[in-house]
């Protein structure tokens, strides 16, 4: 099968072979001289049958052509399907017999073919852009049995590029730092754009870059896209940020090319070229003497056009009149100069101070050193303020000694305080109390001696610490303390003692100058040479003694026997004077008695049995456990007596019988009275008349006994009124006393906490009782006419009652 097209060309390069040809064009034989390669033939496949051009007649030779290729324009715009090629099989008789089949991608949608002429077609229009090529496959076939006529060839359909694509940046965007005062061409970014188009046709691939905006600072290379500066030095505390937009054109920038645009934001980072300045050249502050260490004087400000660590600053102070009395520090966060105090002022000593304080920065670039130096000096002014300053002591504390033995107001020491300010103001001084709470020592108020006001003893206490505080005669809230140690030191005033208390004894075989006992002493004096103590036997025992003592000169004495036998029979215990005398000046000496036992001991000098303890061992039993049973059976003893008191106390009847709890004693009524109408529930008359007591009168709290009957003691007559107004008293007394009387005759009565109380309205008054409770016990109507008589106060009593006797008379 061979095929009809375009020239044979494959990138506009001809079709070559040996000899003439014609090739069928677009529906026509057009001669033409090719040169063949094997498989190199592009779009037409070339037969031979003619003769050369000389005449010469050649045989035809028929041979098959290799062909696989058909190229096609994209963006066809024709109202016609845009034609492709024409394919022919040496089998096609020319009578219709043969049908041409297409087959691939594409085949029936993109490209048809005619079945009897072999016409190829494009439908529709192509993008190469979206697809460069299609691979199909054609055949031809008997029309009436479907065999093929040959076998299935495939060939290639490329699409010819055209320039439909403009350049495009990889970014919308670019964002680029370059440090500011760089030189001239400093790489800053570059920028990329990319032609859909094929580069391997023609220009319509071939980018060039050009600047739009962004000229004089900026240039661009035209075929690398490096953008570079086009200007040295340039400033960012002038201008920092700058927009460059970059052109991309195809067509290698010629005329008519297609061109994209992207901007590139570029920024000019800070490097340190400008130096530190202070605001000011002088700067003033005032701080008062009072001041603490590490208290703020003042801030100092310099300004630097740099940012970021090229504007970091450091301050130091290079030269002052006061030196080391103040000290300044970076703020890091506002990079500031901090003065601080560093030595306590006093405005009595030196009022104003004069400092020289430089700053510079801490990260420096070399390459501007020659434009200027990178730091800057001031002079700063501290103006020091008069405070009313408490007083204040010549020495931070005070160490006194003092003789344990000092007597009474004895001057140990004294404390001097004087006030700093100018006006030198009078101290006073006095002990604070609560740290000499025993009040040992004081302080002259005025010129601060100290002196004892008890007596001192050095075992009881070796130190005291004590506070003195000077205050200020015109300001009493300008105070100091000041502590102050006193030692106690040593005198010897204790007599040495046995160390403890010595076990001693002695056995019934011992022999003649056996050591029984090592003793030693103790002393709470405490000598600068340590104690030497000297043990002695008494001078009125050494006569008849028993024992001897012997000084060892190392503060220890044994005690010896001086005879061979001892028997407890005769004597069980042994009293031994020994006197221990210390070294010191004075001498003190002391006596001290060692009791020594005479015992029952073994051959090996091992106590069996002594005295009293000997007679608890023959009962088996010991001191210890015959106390321990003593206690045990007293303790028991006294449960039983407790435990009988109790049972006789829950014998006893209850005196009330209440459904409330006998232990309140509150005897309860549980009847209503009826008022002051109500005549008969209670005989109310009786408590406010005694002389309506009746004799037999019982208790209405409890049920009389007959063997027990209310005894009756005989009353003394009441002594006679004083006056008119009270005559009554005595049948108050009467009353009270009878009622004394039944209670304590009466073995029934309540307890002895039980409180009975009676109350009696007198009759000493010239109106008497006003009560009606009286009215019970009468027989007859009182007479109230009296009542006028009393004057205008009673008018209303008077005509309320009278006015009753009136109707009642009627």
């Amino acid at each position: 099968m061979w095929a009809e097209g375009h020239p044979c060309a494959l990138n506009n390069r001809p079709l070559r072979r040996q000899g003439l040809t014609e090739i069928h064009k677009f529906g026509r034989f057009v001669p033409l001289r090719c040169t063949v390669k094997p498989n190199r033939c592009s779009a037409t496949q070339c037969r031979l049958n003619h003769n050369p051009p000389s005449g010469v007649p050649l045989r035809r030779s028929k041979r098959g052509w290799m062909w696989n290729h058909f190229y096609l324009l994209e963006e066809y715009t024709g109202t016609d399907m845009q034609y492709v090629g024409k394919l022919h099989s040496d089998g096609d008789r020319g009578d219709g017999s043969a049908r041409y089949v297409l087959t691939g991608e594409g085949a029936g949608s993109l490209f048809r073919i005619d079945e009897k002429s072999g016409d190829i077609h494009a439908t529709k229009r192509l993008d190469r852009e979206e697809k460069a090529y299609y691979i199909l496959r054609a055949k031809a076939v008997d029309r009436f049995t479907n065999e093929a006529l040959e076998g299935e060839s495939e060939f290639v359909i490329k699409i010819h590029d055209i320039n439909d694509n403009e350049p495009r940046f990889t970014k919308d965007l670019y964002m680029a730092r370059v440090p500011e005062m760089s030189d001239m061409g400093t790489s800053v970014i570059q920028v990329t754009a990319t032609d859909a188009d094929d580069s391997t046709y023609g220009n319509s691939a071939k980018v060039v870059y050009s600047i739009l905006e962004g000229q004089p600072y900026f240039s661009v290379d035209a075929e690398t896209g490096l953008v570079k500066t086009a200007l040295p030095g340039m400033d960012r505390e002038l201008k920092e940020n700058y927009q460059v937009v970059i052109q991309a054109k195809d067509m290698g920038g010629q005329m008519g090319g297609l061109s994209g645009t992207t901007t590139v934001s570029i920024t000019l980072s800070d490097v340190n070229d400008n130096p530190p300045r202070f605001t000011k050249s002088l700067y003033e502050f005032r701080v008062p003497e009072t001041a603490d260490l590490g208290a703020t004087v003042g801030l100092l400000r310099a300004l630097d056009a740099d940012i970021g660590e090229n504007a970091e600053m450091e301050y130091r102070i290079i030269s002052s009149d006061g030196p080391g009395m103040f000290d300044v520090f970076t703020n890091k966060s506002t990079q500031e100069g901090v003065i601080v105090v560093r030595r306590p002022l006093d405005f009595e000593r030196k009022r104003q101070y004069s400092l020289r304080v430089q700053v510079e920065n801490v990260h420096l670039n070399p390459r501007f050193f020659a434009a200027a130096p990178f730091r800057d000096d001031a002079t700063v002014k501290v103006q020091v303020e008069d405070v009313d300053e408490p007083p204040v002591f010549e020495r931070p504390s005070y160490v006194m000694e003092v003789k344990e033995d000092a007597a009474r107001s004895t001057v140990i020491g004294s404390v001097s305080a004087s006030d700093p300010d100018a006006l030198h103001n009078p101290v006073r001084y006095s002990i604070d109390r609560r740290t000499d709470m025993d009040r040992v020592f004081n302080v002259h108020a005025g010129n601060g001696s100290v002196f004892v006001l008890r007596e001192l003893d050095r075992e009881e206490a070796a130190w005291h610490n004590i506070s003195i505080i000077a205050t200020e005669f015109n300001a009493p809230r300008q105070m100091t303390r000041v502590p102050v140690f006193i030692r106690i030191l040593d005198v010897n005033d204790n007599a040495p003692t046995f160390a403890t208390n010595y076990e001693t004894f002695v056995c019934e075989n011992a022999r003649a100058n056996q050591r029984i006992q090592t003793v030693s002493a103790s002393d709470p004096d405490n000598p600068i040479g340590g104690h030497r103590f000297v043990f002695s036997l008494a001078p009125e025992a050494s006569g008849k003694a028993n024992f001897s003592v012997r000084d060892n000169k190392d503060n220890t004495a044994w005690i010896l026997t001086r005879r061979n036998s001892y028997l407890n029979l005769q004597r069980s215990v042994y009293l031994v004077p020994v006197v221990i005398s210390d070294g010191e000046y004075p001498m003190l000496s002391s006596t001290n008695t060692l009791t020594v036992r005479v015992c029952t001991c073994d051959r090996d000098g091992n106590m069996q049995l002594c005295n009293a303890e000997a007679l608890a061992a023959r009962a088996g039993l010991s001191t210890g456990a015959l106390v321990a049973i003593l206690l045990c059976s007293i303790i028991l003893l006294m449960i039983v007596v407790l435990f009988a008191a109790l049972r006789r106390q829950r014998k006893k009847e209850p005196l009330i019988i209440s459904k409330e709890d006998v232990r309140d004693n509150v005897v309860s009524y549980n009847d209503e009275g009826g008022g002051e109408e109500d005549t008969q529930a209670f005989d109310i008359g009786t408590l406010r008349n005694p002389e309506a007591i009746e004799e037999s009168k019982q208790r209405r709290d409890i049920a009389p006994e007959p063997f027990y009957p209310p005894v009756r003691r005989p009353v003394p007559p009441p002594p006679p009124a004083r006056d008119p107004g009270h005559g009554h008293n005595g049948d108050v007394r009467e009353f009270i006393s009878q009622r004394l009387q039944d209670n304590d005759g009466d073995p029934t009565a309540p307890p002895y906490d039980s409180l009975a109380t009676y109350a009696y309205e007198g009759s000493g008054s010239v109106a008497e009782s006003l009560s009606s409770l009286e009215s019970v016990t009468t027989d007859g109507d009182q007479d109230y006419n009296y009542l006028s008589e009393w004057g205008p106060r009673f008018k209303k009593l008077a005509d309320m009652y009278g006015a009753d006797d009136s109707d009642r008379d009627s």
